[in-house]
C-alpha cells in the first residue's frame, strides 16, 4: 500500500465532504500506514487525515493572510500515538518509559440475558448515581453481581435515566438497525452550515494562521477540548472556561489544555452568565461539547449566541448526534463504542474490547478544528455566522465504514509505539503542574510549523477575559 495507506483518500474525503475544492489535499504527503496499533479497524490513518485536515485548513487561512502554499506531512504513527496522547503525559521527572498508561473506572460485566454492559465511571458524580441503580459498592465482584440480575436493555435505560452513563454492547448489525444507528445513517460526517448573517471579516493580522483569532472554549473531557487546542496549536487565542461544579480528569485536562489560558464560571450565577455573554461578544468562535440542551437552558443556545455575537462561528459536538432519539443522550468515546457495535467487533474469546485508543473522542475534535477553520475563511469571504456539528457517533460510523485490516497482520501489531519513537515525538513544557512530558502536534508544516505558546494550566488559572481587556468584577 501506498506511503499513509489509506490516509491520503480520507483526507480528500473529508475535504470533499465540506463542500471544499481548494484546499490543495493532494499536495498534503503521509509516511507509514496502519496497523501502528493491534486492532483491524484504521486508527491511525484516520487519525492522521483528520490531524492533515485541521493542518490544511490552517494553511489555507495563512494564504487569506498573504503567507505562500506550503508542504504539509504527517506520520500515521504519529497520528495513532496522537488519539490517545492523555494515555502518555506524565510528569518529566517521572523515570517510568514513555508508554500509555491508563485510568480507573472501566469495565464491562455481563448481564441475566447473556448480553454485556458497560459503565463510564471516570466521574464521581456518575459513580454515584450508578450505585444508585446498582445497589452495591464500589468493588468489581459487587458490580459483577449486581449486574447479574438485570437484564441488558432495562439495566441501560435504569442507568441512563439516573442521570449516568451506560452503554448496552451491541452487534454492529443491532447498531444498523436501531433508532439511532438508523438517525445517524441520515447524517454527514460533519457539517458546516451559514446560520445567519453578517458582514464578511478579515482575519486580524498576526504572524500565525490562527493569530488574533479568540475561541471560547466550553468543554470538557476529550473531544472538544482537542479542537481548541488544535486551533491553539495554529495561533488561536483560546480562553477555556471550565467550572468547579464538575469533575475533570486530571491527565485528560492536562493533555488537551496545552495553548490554552483557563477560567472558570459559575453559569448558575447571574454574574457568570454576564461573563460568559460579555466573553462572546468578543469571539470568533464558540466550542461547546456539554449534553445537548444543557447549555441551550442556561441561555445559551446556538442561536442565542449567534444573537450575541453575529458572525460567530458555533461548534456544537455531542455524542449521538443531534437528531434521534438518543440526541440529548450522556456519552463518551467508550460508551458510544459499545453502543455501536465497535467493541463487540473488537472483541476477544468472546469479550467485548474497546479499541486502543480514544479515536472517536480526538479524530471528532481534529474535524471540528477543521470545521471551524473552513468557517472562518467563508466568513473572510462572504460573511455569514456558521455552524459546526459533529458527534462522536457520527465519526464512530465513518470509522466502522472503512475496509479492514487483515485479522492475523493486526494481531501481529506492538501494543504501542517502539520506545525511542514515542521519544521522538514527546517534548517537556513547564506549566503550573510541574514540567510536563507529552506528545508534540503531530502535524508537520513548512512556514507555519504547529506548536503552543501556553502551557497547559489548570481550572481557574486565569481571569475570564480575553487578552488586554479587564477581568469581570469578582463575585460579592
Amino acid at each position: 500500500m501506498n506511503a499513509g495507506g489509506m490516509a491520503p483518500a480520507l483526507l480528500a474525503e473529508v475535504v470533499e465532504r465540506a463542500g471544499e475544492t481548494d484546499l490543495g489535499a493532494k499536495a498534503v504527503t503521509f509516511g507509514g500506514a496502519d496497523p501502528v496499533l493491534p486492532t483491524r479497524f484504521r486508527l491511525g490513518e484516520m487519525g492522521a487525515a483528520t490531524i492533515a485536515a485541521a493542518a490544511l485548513a490552517a494553511a489555507k487561512l495563512w494564504q487569506l493572510r498573504g503567507g505562500d502554499t506550503q508542504a504539509i506531512h504527517v506520520e500515521v504513527d504519529a497520528a495513532a500515538a496522537a488519539l490517545r496522547s492523555s494515555r502518555y503525559i506524565r510528569p518529566a521527572i517521572d523515570a517510568a518509559p514513555a508508554g500509555p498508561r491508563r485510568g480507573g473506572g472501566l469495565g464491562i460485566y455481563p448481564t441475566r440475558d447473556g448480553r454485556w454492559m458497560y459503565f463510564q465511571r471516570l466521574f464521581p458524580h456518575h459513580r454515584e448515581r450508578l450505585f444508585r441503580v446498582l445497589g452495591c459498592a464500589d468493588d468489581e465482584s459487587a458490580i459483577a453481581r449486581a449486574v447479574s440480575d438485570w437484564e441488558g436493555l432495562a439495566l441501560e435505560e435504569a442507568v441512563v435515566a439516573a442521570g449516568a452513563t451506560a452503554g448496552l454492547v451491541r452487534t454492529e448489525a443491532e447498531w444498523a438497525q436501531h433508532p439511532q444507528g438508523l438517525a445517524l445513517a441520515t447524517l454527514p460526517l460533519l457539517e458546516i452550515l451559514r446560520v445567519g448573517d453578517a458582514p464578511a471579516q478579515a482575519l486580524p493580522a498576526g504572524t500565525r494562521p490562527l493569530a488574533g483569532v479568540h475561541v471560547l472554549d466550553v468543554t470538557r473531557v476529550l473531544a472538544g477540548p482537542t479542537c481548541g487546542r488544535t486551533l491553539a496549536e495554529h495561533g488561536a487565542e483560546v480562553l477555556r472556561i471550565g467550572t468547579a461544579s464538575l469533575p475533570d480528569n486530571e491527565a485528560m485536562m492536562q493533555d488537551t489544555g496545552h495553548g490554552k489560558r483557563s477560567a472558570a464560571l459559575d453559569l448558575n450565577s447571574a454574574l457568570g452568565t454576564a461573563t460568559l455573554r460579555q466573553l462572546i461578544r468578543g469571539a470568533d468562535v464558540f466550542s461547546q461539547g456539554y449534553r445537548p440542551g444543557s447549555l441551550a437552558a442556561r441561555g445559551f443556545s446556538a442561536e442565542e449566541i449567534i444573537a450575541l455575537r453575529p458572525g460567530i462561528v458555533h461548534i456544537s459536538i455531542s455524542a449521538f448526534g443531534h437528531q434521534g432519539p438518543w440526541a440529548e443522550r450522556r456519552g463518551f468515546d467508550s460508551v458510544v463504542q459499545a453502543a455501536s457495535g465497535l467493541a463487540d467487533a473488537s472483541a476477544h474469546d468472546g469479550v467485548p474490547r474497546f479499541l486502543p485508543a480514544n479515536p472517536l473522542d480526538y479524530a471528532t475534535g481534529y474535524l471540528a478544528a477543521f470545521g471551524a477553520m473552513v468557517a472562518l475563511a467563508r466568513r473572510e469571504h462572504s460573511g455569514g455566522s456558521w455552524l459546526v456539528r459533529l458527534s462522536l457517533a457520527q465519526t464512530g460510523r465513518w470509522l466502522a465504514s472503512l475496509p479492514r485490516i487483515d485479522t492475523a497482520q493486526a494481531a501481529a501489531s506492538a501494543g504501542d509505539l517502539p520506545a525511542e519513537r514515542l521519544a521522538e515525538l514527546m517534548t517537556e513544557t513547564d506549566t503550573p503542574f510541574g514540567r510536563l512530558r507529552h506528545l508534540k502536534p503531530a502535524a508537520q508544516m513548512a512556514q507555519t510549523p504547529p506548536h503552543w505558546d501556553l502551557p497547559t494550566a489548570p481550572l481557574a488559572h486565569d481571569a475570564p477575559a480575553w487578552l488586554g481587556q479587564p477581568a469581570p468584577p469578582a463575585a460579592a
